[in-house]
């Protein structure tokens, strides 16, 4: 895809991101794709359904990926954000997933799920929206009148410190193989995609299941097309070929001027769905008074969900209001809204952009992410669970039986009843 002018280019990528977002919100409004729902059957119901639909998104995207970067009509070695780094930040994949996944089961939904509650009217999400998007946005951006982020005062001093510097890209296959692998790139993603396909389709109820089976290959498909769209627009000038990045970083050379220029260059590298950071940006975008120069492929995203969820709410006429029960219901709200906002931004991605796009690259830190977002959520259902069958029983209790159903303490320490 190449074209002649930046503004042609810049405004392909951006309509191309919301097309596909839209896709997005409609189908995962239509099929109830969840993966905080996905965690809840596996735990309360030992239904993997969802479960399955969720790793047949990750499949297809790794599969897809792999294959295209074989074939060189990718790139997801440098990317925003940077799933490959050589700098594993094994401490912010941890616990930032672990909060996340703490945060998401408070607030009733991931980001995702936020954002197709909103376009079917659930005022509750536009709350955890609001709250989310500031605390994504102040870990990165500074407090206004000083330099100082929620990242550099909470985190920084003791949670770098715990990262890892390796000595190729993080990918599994360049840790494998070498960076310049292509063959451990490519047998390590169709292992890995393979496997998770079989394990998939192994189950007949899932076989049987038309809409996971749907949001499966669709939403594993438009991760697949974000990596496709961001990674392919050139722009030629001047006799040589320029990506949207590398444009940027030469823009006083090849622009007369900086008019329709973007705010960051960042942003235009090659990328695929992730919603924390973008619902961050959209916060930025509304104090800063609509600057189109602020506009993203993440911060369009979001709009192209609600809308693409909005559709379909109306389609099939599911769309209603909904705001909170009581002052609690609130509270926690807003506690999970704030907790995804922190968690999200600090594992580089939520259940989408780290537990799929992520994924999909085969970068560690994105496995190691997904595993602490699933456990997050898995352990606060369970504690949960024991509070609603033992309403006088202590944190501790609860904690600890939560943590023997999950077989990670002996039966010796349970301290409450499983009914």
């Amino acid at each position: 895809m190449s074209f002649e002018y930046i503004p042609e280019a810049l405004s392909f990528f951006l309509w191309g991101a919301f097309i596909l977002a839209v896709i997005f919100g409609a189908v995962v409004n239509k099929t109830n794709f969840c993966t905080m729902g996905a965690v809840s059957d596996m735990v309360n119901m030992q239904d993997y359904g969802r479960l399955r639909a969720w790793m047949l998104a990750i499949a297809t995207a790794i599969l897809g990926v792999t294959l295209l970067e074989y074939f060189a009509m990718v790139n997801v070695s440098d990317t925003f954000p940077p799933y490959r780094a050589s700098q594993l930040i094994i401490g912010e994949n941890l616990i930032g997933g672990f909060l996340f996944g703490i945060g998401m089961t408070f607030a009733s939904g991931c980001g995702n799920k936020t954002l197709i509650r909103i376009g079917g009217g659930n005022l509750k999400s536009v709350v955890v929206f609001a709250v989310m998007g500031i605390i994504a946005y102040y870990m990165i951006m500074p407090f206004p009148g000083t330099d100082k982020t929620f990242f550099s005062v909470l985190f920084y001093d003791w949670i770098r410190p715990l990262s890892i510097n390796l000595t190729t890209q993080q990918d599994i296959g360049a840790m494998i193989g070498g960076e310049d692998n292509a063959i451990a790139r490519l047998l390590s993603g169709l292992v890995i995609g393979l496997a998770l396909l079989v394990y998939v389709f192994k189950s007949l109820d899932f076989r049987r299941s038309k809409d996971n089976i749907l949001a499966g290959l669709v939403i594993g498909a438009v991760i697949l097309g974000g990596w496709h769209l961001s990674s392919n627009i050139n722009i030629e000038t001047f006799g040589e070929t320029h990506t949207l990045s590398s444009y940027y970083d030469n823009w006083a050379m090849l622009a007369d001027d900086n008019e329709g220029k973007p705010a960051s260059g960042r942003t235009l590298s090659s990328q695929s769905f992730t919603f924390v950071n973008p619902v961050g940006q959209t916060y930025g975008y509304i104090k800063d008074g609509l600057d189109n120069s602020l506009l993203t492929f993440g911060l369009v995203s979001v709009f192209g969900v609600i809308l693409g969820s909005l559709i379909w709410s109306l389609i099939s006429r599911s769309f209603r209001f909904e705001w909170f029960h009581n002052a609690k219901d609130f509270f926690t709200h807003v506690i999970g809204g704030a907790l995804m906002g922190f968690g999200g931004t600090l594992a580089l991605g939520c259940t989408v952009g780290q537990g799929i796009t992520g994924v999909s690259t085969l970068a560690l830190g994105s496995f190691l992410t997904l595993i602490a977002i699933i456990f997050g959520s898995a352990l606060t259902m369970k504690i949960q669970y024991y509070k609603m069958l033992h309403e006088d029983a202590g944190f501790v209790a609860a904690l600890l039986s939560s943590l023997v159903d999950m077989k990670l303490l002996p039966a010796s320490m349970r301290k409450l009843e499983n009914m």
